[in-house]
């Protein structure tokens, strides 16, 4: 059996904590540990959590270091065996740590995500994450249970455990070994797709991230920044731009990069034509802000390439058009587009 070190990143999110931290103090597991990681919060949370969980740890940081560095700076207090990086926001099932300790029973199972349901709704999975994501071959993420802004209700359909090409970073569970080996997250992303270059480089050095629906958590989403905002939009964009130049095959880096280059550009004029001004914004900053750091990107592709084991991209990189198959054939659900 695995221990756990639940880190749970938060800054000026009180509410947040009162609401959803009692469900995890609440874990019915034998080896388990909970780390607040407060981003300099100025609102009481430290303050609150030691009055009422005592036996939580504090990583008091001194900043606000964001999801990637919040997360980082806390790995350093924890004791388990795996490494827990949930969201302030998400409630879990009592019994939620047994189906994860089963995954990483698999000794090729560096990391694994939960069955991620909406706390809005929990009949129905959640955005960031559902069953398990991701990518086509352009690098557009999509989930088991999510393509775009369809959503699907839980009905079981996805209840069986398997390989999946990334975890959501709102609840993701990972080796410490691993984590500490890959330098963690990567801190130039700030905020969204984070969590994708790390299970990607993991699939680059042969380690497989694994999907448990036995663990079932609710999460909330949207509180970070909401769908929609230009600051999101820049984000996942560049991003997007950051990590398939960081952790392409050699033999695919040209085509996929040029390819989704192209397809920016178009959702560029697009939004333009429609008078979408601050989208199109977002997107020419996002490239714009991808070159700047271009020369870093570079040193951090190869050096990475040379760690790497596996010469071809991983078969969880889906070698389909999501665009094509959501918007032109109608396909609205991951089992319309993947035959399992």
């Amino acid at each position: 059996m695995h221990s756990f070190s639940i880190i749970i990143v938060s800054w000026n999110a009180l509410q947040h904590l009162q609401s959803y931290l009692p469900s995890i103090a609440a874990t019915n597991y034998p080896e388990y540990e909970i780390i607040l990681a407060d981003n300099a919060s100025t609102d009481g949370s430290k303050a609150w959590v030691r009055e009422h969980y005592p036996k939580i740890k504090i990583a008091a940081l001194d900043h606000n270091y964001g999801y990637c560095g919040g997360n980082n700076r806390a790995v350093e207090y924890a004791k388990g065996d795996i490494l827990l990086f949930l969201n302030n926001d998400v409630r879990v099932s009592p019994d939620w740590l047994y189906g994860l300790d089963k995954a990483f029973q698999v000794p090729t199972v560096g990391a694994a995500q939960p069955k991620i349901r909406s706390d809005r709704a929990p009949g129905y999975f959640e955005y960031a994450g559902a069953a398990g994501g991701f990518l086509d071959r352009f690098g557009y993420p999509f989930c088991r249970g999510r393509i775009f802004d369809t959503v699907e209700q839980d009905y079981g359909q996805y209840d069986d455990a398997k390989d999946i090409f990334w975890s959501s970073g709102a609840a993701l569970a990972i080796r410490k070994k691993l984590f500490i080996k890959q330098h963690g997250f990567d801190e130039d992303f700030e905020f969204h797709m984070e969590e994708i270059d790390l299970c990607w480089r993991l699939w680059n050095t042969g380690w497989r991230i694994r999907y448990s629906p036995e663990s079932v958590v609710f999460h909330l989403g949207g509180g970070s920044l909401p769908m929609g905002s230009p600051r999101k939009i820049y984000y996942n964009y560049r991003n997007n731009l950051k990590m398939l130049w960081k952790n392409c095959s050699y033999a695919t880096l040209i085509s996929r990069f040029g390819i989704r280059y192209l397809l920016d550009l178009a959702a560029a004029l697009r939004a333009l034509f429609n008078w979408q001004w601050e989208e199109c914004m977002s997107i020419f900053k996002a490239h714009k802000h991808f070159w700047q750091s271009f020369g870093q990107t570079s040193y951090k592709r190869r050096r990475l390439q040379k760690r790497r084991t596996e010469p071809e991209d991983p078969h969880t990189l889906i070698p389909i058009s999501i665009i094509s198959e959501y918007f032109l054939k109608g396909k609205r659900y991951f089992r319309q587009i993947i035959k399992e």
